[in-house]
């Protein structure tokens, strides 16, 4: 850069700051500019507040409009007041409202919240349900309209028999459209038949469906907000019994064209069910998530209910408000799958928790009076016992490989490196005459990966657990905290499960003993830091998940250590390098398979000598 254009950028940099100083305002100048904005900000405001209001005023004279459009049709006593009645019997609370006519509270009375209050699937005001159709040319909105019950005793208890509540909306004397509920004595199951009477010259006369919808703010019940929302959406079940879900971990709306048996808005260990009497013909179903604190979600359904224009139209239809619990949910609905609603995981692990592992634990915690956490343990015992041949087996396999170390050292200095293939060939065949399989180690591991992955699906499903305290922890169907951090460590929380932590350190001492057990190399030492970095990742994947879970695990490992120990202190070493010795002079009778395989690796190297060497 040469002296001139040196000069040049100096007289432009003191151009530009000599513009700057004396073109900038002043401090008056800068003050009445910021009281202008301050103006302006506050104007803003106030229109954007008269905007809303007006918008406020037009709903509200539109929700007017409609209603009083509505009371044209229907009968309004005048004298008619908003009020609710109770239908009550062992396990649940409902409250009807005479306004539409519907449920819009609903209480298990066998169950509490994680903070010990009442649980309440339908909170007040936080749920909507009704019907759509038109009218004489007006859209009819049965929220709109004030029904007229059948008693006047406020509270049913459904005690000795089975109670009937039944509210109406009069057109005529003869003329009105009914919502009955029937509650039984100790039942989840409410059933809720909507049925018109002589509403056919009042109802327009295209029209062929009747739109009932479904509306949830689905709370917040257990302590792991995030934990209890991965298991919360909107599940639905086809009429040919396939049960499918909307996604959980995102909002999703879905137009379900095929008939619909029943529509459930699901959360970790509830759910509420409409079922229907025959089948939905179409359904428009949307979750979204509920960013208000104490909800977790939004669920919405849209029901197209066939409309003939007959005098008399009836719709069955029953509610299931209850536990998702195995047993409960197919006392109420096996033939409709009802139990697809609690999440096994796949067919073919789902399997095995169905027929294997909740048979056990309900075995368990019938005739055995114990904590559940001793029923756990139990439940851990057995399925180890019933695994320890394959522990066994794959300890052998590794005790073989670990004494014929030795021989396989003397084959790799004797073969070079660069003749792999020789050298891999030689190690089969010592493996081979000694009766010992490479594989033999980690089949009976893979076979028991599926008993692993089934029990990670079924204890944070495990209603059973819910709020069952063992030691420290309180509730085995959520995370048991031993210390809440004044940060949040990312993928981890702000709190430290003890069982997690446990699960963490039994593993990493099982991988560390288990690595003495195995043939030591520089490739089976990579392996093992990959191993080691397992245990750790999962001490954050599961810091939040069922304390349930991660004592089963912890437990499981401790009682894997404790075998392996046993089986090495009764299987000598030397003995065992004998036996494969002896074993070695046998003649070794090949399987096809082997052959083949030997044929293979013969023509491969026939066809490598064939090839013209490179210059």
């Amino acid at each position: 850069m040469d002296k001139n254009t040196i000069t040049g950028l100096v007289v432009i940099a003191l151009m530009i700051i000599g513009y700057s100083y004396f073109m900038s305002p002043s401090k008056e100048e800068i003050r009445e500019i910021h009281r202008r904005d301050s103006i302006a900000r506050v104007e803003a405001q106030r229109a954007a507040a008269l905007e809303k209001e007006r918008q406020a005023d037009f709903a509200s004279q539109q929700q007017e409009a409609t209603t009083q459009a509505t009371a044209s049709i229907f009968k309004q006593d005048s004298l008619a007041v908003v009020e609710e009645y109770t239908l009550e019997n062992d396990k649940i609370k409902l409250h009807i409202n005479t306004k539409g006519g519907r449920i819009d509270y609903v209480d298990l009375k066998g169950y509490r919240t994680h903070d010990s209050l009442p649980l309440v699937l339908w909170k007040e005001n936080k749920s909507a349900m009704g019907m759509n159709f038109y009218a004489k040319n007006r859209q009819i909105n049965t929220e709109d309209l004030v029904f007229m019950p059948n008693t006047n005793q406020k509270n049913l208890i459904a005690s000795n028999s089975e109670q009937v509540l039944t509210m109406r909306a009069y057109v005529d004397e003869d003329k009105y459209l009914e919502f009955e509920y029937r509650l039984a004595p100790d039942s989840y199951m409410v059933d809720f038949n909507i049925n018109t009477y002589n509403l056919n010259d009042i109802i327009a006369s295209n029209t062929n469906f009747l739109t009932l919808y479904w509306k949830v703010d689905m709370p917040q019940l257990e302590k792991s907000r995030d934990f209890e929302s991965r298991y919360t959406g909107v599940y639905y079940n086809f009429s040919n019994n396939d049960v499918e879900h909307l996604s959980l971990t995102g909002d999703e709306k879905a137009d379900l064209a095929t008939s619909v048996k029943w529509i459930a808005f699901k959360q970790q260990f509830f759910s509420s069910i409409l079922i229907a009497g025959e089948s939905f013909p179409n359904v428009q179903v949307s979750n979204t998530t509920n960013n208000t604190p104490g909800f977790l979600k939004n669920a919405e359904a849209e029901i197209s209910l066939a409309y003939t224009g007959k005098a008399i139209e009836k719709y069955d239809m029953r509610f299931f408000f209850g536990p998702n619990s195995y047993p409960v949910l197919r006392e109420y609905g096996k033939d409709i799958e009802l139990p697809q609603l609690i999440n096994l995981g796949w067919k073919w692990i789902a399997w095995f928790n169905r027929y294997v592992v909740i048979p056990i634990f309900n075995f368990l915690e019938t005739h055995v009076t114990l904590n559940y956490g001793l029923i756990i343990f139990l439940l851990t015992l057995i399925i180890k016992l019933v695994l320890f041949p394959l522990t066994y087996k794959s300890y052998m396999s590794q005790a073989k490989m670990r004494v014929l170390k030795p021989q396989i050292d003397e084959i790799n200095k004797k073969i070079p490196a660069d003749k792999a293939m020789e050298r891999q060939q030689a190690v089969m065949k010592l493996y081979k005459k000694a009766g010992v399989n490479p594989m033999g180690g980690c089949l009976p591991m893979l076979l028991q990966m599926p008993i692993l992955i089934a029990l990670f699906y079924f204890f944070p499903g495990a209603i059973e657990l819910r709020q069952k305290s063992f030691l420290w922890a309180t509730d085995l169907a959520s995370y048991d905290s031993i210390a809440t951090l004044p940060f949040t460590i990312p993928f981890y929380g702000n709190h430290v499960s003890l069982f997690c932590l446990l699960m963490t350190i039994t593993n990493i001492l099982y991988m560390w003993y288990n690595s003495k057990n195995q043939p030591q190399n520089d490739q089976m030492k990579g392996m093992q830091v990959m191993m080691y970095i397992m245990p750790v990742m999962f001490l954050f994947i599961f810091n939040s998940y069922s304390s349930g879970l991660s004592y089963y695990y912890f437990i499981a490992t401790l009682i894997t250590i404790v075998q392996t120990w046993a089986i090495r202190k009764f299987v000598n070493d030397e003995k065992l390098l004998k036996q494969i010795e002896l074993a070695k002079t046998k003649p070794v009778k090949k399987s096809k398979f082997q052959q083949r395989l030997e044929e293979m690796q013969r023509m491969q190297e026939q066809r490598m000598k064939q090839m013209p060497k490179k210059k």
